[in-house]
Parts: C-alpha cells; sequence; structure tokens
C-alpha cells in the first residue's frame, strides 16, 4: 500500500448518467523539519511544508541543502522521521547552521516554496559548486525521458494530481525519482537523496520536472550543481534569467520529438 495515497469515495457524472465509485488522491499532509544542535537542549522548529509522506527524511536533507542551512552530509549526526509528521536532523558536535538569508515564516504551501520566506534579500541563496553545462547530450536521449518518467511515476499515474522531479545520467538513464504535491518538494527529495548518498554535485546529470521551470526550482538545482535541467512545461521569465547567469542548460515544453532550449 502506498503511504502517498488517500482511497475515498466519489460520485462521476457524465452526460448519461451518475454513479459511486471508488477513488485515490494524493495525501497532502504537514511536515515539520527540525534541527538538533549539539549543544543545544532543545530541537530548533525550521519550517513546516505541506507534502506528500514517503522519504521524508531525503526532503528534510534536501530542504535544508537548498536553503544553505547545512553545506554538506558530513554534517549530519542523523536523521529521524519522529512520528506525528515530524522529521529531527541530529547534528554532529561543533556543527551550526546559517539562518541568515533563509528566515521563513513557518509554513509553506505544497504550491510554493519561496512564498514562505520572510524577506526578498531572503529567495537568493549561493552554492558551493560551481556550474558546468558543457554536456553534449544526445537530442534523442532527451526525447526519451518523458516517457521513462512516466512510467516510473506511480503516484500521478493513480492520482494524476502530483509532480515529480528525476535524475538521469547522459545516457538517458534514469536514477532517482521522487513525486510530491509540491514540486519544490519533490526535487528537494531528489537532491537530498543524492546528499546521503554522497553524490553531489549532480554536474553531470540531467535533472528533468515533470511539469513547469520556476525560480525556485532552478535555484534548488543550482544549490546541488546541476547544470542540465529539462521541464516537461514552461519555464517562467526568472527562471530563464537565473539559467542564464549560471551558465546552465535550460530546456523547456520537452515532447517526444522537439523541445525549447531557453539558456
Amino acid at each position: 500500500m502506498n503511504e502517498g495515497l488517500h482511497h475515498i469515495k466519489i460520485t462521476k457524472t457524465n452526460n448519461i448518467k451518475s454513479g459511486e465509485f471508488d477513488d485515490v488522491v494524493a495525501i497532502e499532509a504537514p511536515l515539520e523539519i527540525q534541527i538538533k544542535l549539539a549543544e543545544e537542549q532543545e530541537p530548533r522548529a525550521i519550517s513546516v511544508t505541506m507534502r506528500t509522506p514517503g522519504d521524508d527524511e531525503e526532503l528534510a536533507l534536501g530542504f535544508l541543502f537548498t536553503e544553505g542551512i547545512i553545506q554538506n552530509y558530513k554534517a549530519v549526526k542523523a536523521v529521524k522521521y519522529l512520528g506525528e509528521n515530524i522529521v529531527r536532523v541530529f547534528l554532529r558536535e561543533g556543527e551550526s547552521i546559517n539562518l541568515q538569508n533563509t528566515e521563513r515564516n513557518f509554513y509553506t504551501t505544497s504550491s510554493c516554496g519561496v512564498c514562505g520566506k520572510a524577506s526578498i534579500e531572503a529567495i537568493h541563496t549561493i552554492s558551493q559548486f560551481g556550474i558546468s553545462s558543457q554536456l553534449k547530450i544526445n537530442p534523442d536521449i532527451l526525447y526519451s525521458l518523458k516517457d521513462k518518467l512516466a512510467k516510473r511515476q506511480s503516484l500521478f499515474t493513480l492520482t494524476g494530481g502530483i509532480h515529480a522531479a528525476a535524475i538521469f545520467s547522459i545516457e538517458g538513464d534514469l536514477e532517482s525519482v521522487q513525486e510530491d504535491v509540491g514540486r519544490h518538494n519533490a526535487i528537494d527529495k531528489v537532491i537530498g537523496d543524492g546528499l546521503r548518498k554522497g553524490l553531489l554535485p549532480l554536474n553531470n546529470k540531467i535533472l528533468l520536472l515533470s511539469g513547469r521551470a520556476s525560480f525556485e526550482l532552478v535555484q534548488k538545482a543550482t544549490m546541488a550543481g546541476i547544470g542540465t535541467i529539462v521541464a516537461v512545461g514552461a519555464p517562467s521569465s526568472l527562471a530563464v534569467e537565473l539559467a542564464r547567469e549560471n551558465g546552465q542548460t535550460l530546456i523547456g515544453f520537452l515532447k517526444e520529438s522537439e523541445f525549447n532550449q531557453y539558456a
């Protein structure tokens, strides 16, 4: 049973009849992300984000990393899901956290990852990695990515209401995929997975987004050192601007036989 699904009864109506059916919807539930510093008695609540349950530890790690709060996985002593929708990240002795440019209102929605920011200045984060977008990728490989992702989008197949972020090799091999009601959560999960496995920076990989490419998603990709971003949907103006400033490759409107390159 998939923990990201909720089974419900619905009434389906067409121009002929109405009837009751069993259906499933993607779960949207709060997750509180906490940090416990070794020298402090009490943990700090950093954020509450609305997410689809599953891989919550990776989500917490990815969030803390892409927000610039932690710099690497070596700082982490343990990550624990405590139940009651709480993940606590325990830092090693002597480690500190950077909250200078990441102050948030306590709550962020599943539809927006930067709308919880406390100030305009706090939107921008600085990556520790240099960006390389010099990969030479065969267009036929790009055309194949969407179908490969669709075959692994189990929650989307069942609900039709969820986003995905996936990491591919330059040969087009799917290496990691995450789904969530929040597009920013999906990319935090996939980056958190890479962080935990010691794979960052992901500068020789392709990031595929199942929807549009917004500023916050390009920025999160930048924090992980990703130089090639491909989206099934459209990019925003700020996403294009940021990708061009970073020297990233940004592709949108990926289809089976065409795409648009914006940066």
